[in-house]
Formats: structure tokens, C-alpha cells, sequence
């Protein structure tokens, strides 16, 4: 995948424009596949992402810390705020907040790409890794909002990404497995553990199933048998 932040950037855009083709169908009050979430509070969040990775970039670009929420409590009121609204005005919230982000990014510079800011779960990041993680919500929640969109929909060098990343999250997971592609390269062992079994299947469904939207239905075990649990991702 890309380290050219513009270039990230770019898909970011078209990830928007595939969720909000996606959401001018909805149903808001709809159930998500989240639990306790309807399809407006995904949306609502994903608005809200937006704005926060708007401060985290303003942070890296002027050097005042700007925290990408007030508060996790803050976070949550807004969430919950925001999710009974009407589909237009969702519609236009997560128009403007991608707006805004757009212009966020418009306005980094070389050194500005070069710092290093705090997320919200208290890690360290780099600009770049604020608009992966953009691009990241973008794709998982717009599968969680339990419409047309599905994991087998994902681009492929968002899925060979994240996977990578999972597996690099599961590093110190004390059991093991060798998740292996069936369409795409990739291949490599999970956890910290021996291997004694092989995942298999597509890509996007090996992904979706480590994330914890899929059963795995689409998988299958070498030596046959069931899936081993993994660890439940962020």
C-alpha cells in the first residue's frame, strides 16, 4: 500500500463517496451489527471521526495540542446526540466533516507530515497513520452498518493493509494460527503460539472473520475442524 499520505488521502475520498451512495438508501433508525447501535450511530461516529482526525492533523500542522475528542465522555454524548437525527441532516454532517478533513490535509505541510501526534486510545502516530485510520473506520463501518455493503467489497490494498496490521496486533496473542490467502499474498503466521492450524480463504474473508465481522462461514481449517478463537480486535 501507499506511504504517500495525498495518495491515502485520495482513497480516503472515494471511501466517502461509497458510504454516502450507501446512506442516501437508508433506514437510520434501523439496528447496526453493532450492538446497542442503530445505523445512525454508526453514521454519527463516523462524522465525528472525521472532525477528530481533523484536530489531530491541525495538531501535527501547528504544534498546539489538540486532543482528537474533549473527553471519551464528550465522545459518547455526541454519538448518542447525534444518532436520532433525519437522514438528510446525516447526510449533510458527514458531507461536511468529510469537507473539512479534505481541507485538513489541504493544508499539511512537508514538516507537518513529519510529526508525531497522540490518538485517543493514547498511541503515538504519525499524520499518515491518522488518515490510514480514517480510511480504516471508513471501510469496517461502513460493513457495520448492515447494508449493501460487505466485506468482499473492500479494496484489495485496504484488506492486504489491515491485515497486516491485525497480524501485527496479534503478535503477543499467546495461542497461534497461519492465516493463508487463497486470491491474494498473503500468508503468514498469527500469535505468538505454534501453528498447528492453517487458516484458508479469501483474503477478505480471513480479515473479516479476525475483526469480528464474519463467523467465518467462507473458511476452512487445515488440519478440518473448527476455527480457533482469536482475540476480540480493538
Amino acid at each position: 500500500m501507499t506511504t504517500d499520505p495525498l495518495l491515502l488521502a485520495a482513497e480516503v475520498a472515494r471511501s466517502d463517496e461509497r458510504l454516502l451512495a450507501t446512506a442516501r438508501e437508508l433506514d437510520v433508525v434501523a439496528p447496526s451489527l453493532l450492538p446497542g447501535w442503530t445505523r445512525g450511530h454508526v453514521l454519527t461516529h463516523l462524522a465525528r471521526n472525521a472532525d477528530g482526525c481533523v484536530n489531530l492533523l491541525t495538531w501535527a500542522r501547528t504544534g498546539v495540542e489538540t486532543p482528537m475528542y474533549a473527553s471519551p465522555e464528550s465522545r459518547e454524548a455526541d454519538i448518542g446526540a447525534g444518532a436520532g437525527r433525519a437522514l438528510p441532516e446525516q447526510l449533510e454532517d458527514l458531507e461536511r466533516s468529510a469537507a473539512r478533513l479534505v481541507e485538513a490535509v489541504d493544508a499539511m505541510t512537508p514538516a507537518a507530515w513529519g510529526a508525531e501526534v497522540r490518538h485517543r486510545s493514547g498511541r503515538t502516530m504519525t499524520p499518515q497513520q491518522v488518515v490510514w485510520s480514517r480510511w480504516c473506520e471508513l471501510e469496517v463501518h461502513h460493513v457495520d452498518l448492515n447494508a449493501s455493503y460487505r466485506p468482499a467489497d473492500w479494496p484489495e490494498a485496504f484488506t492486504l493493509h489491515l491485515l497486516r496490521q491485525v497480524t501485527a496486533d496479534l503478535a503477543g496473542w499467546s495461542g497461534g494460527l497461519t492465516a493463508s490467502a487463497d486470491d491474494l499474498a498473503f500468508d503468514t503466521t498469527i500469535g505468538a503460539a505454534p501453528a498447528p492450524i492453517t487458516v484458508r480463504g479469501p483474503a477478505r474473508a480471513i480479515l473479516a472473520w479476525l475483526i469480528g465481522r464474519s463467523t467465518g462461514d467462507a473458511l476452512r481449517t487445515e488440519p478440518a475442524g473448527q476455527l480457533p478463537a482469536v482475540p476480540t480486535w480493538k
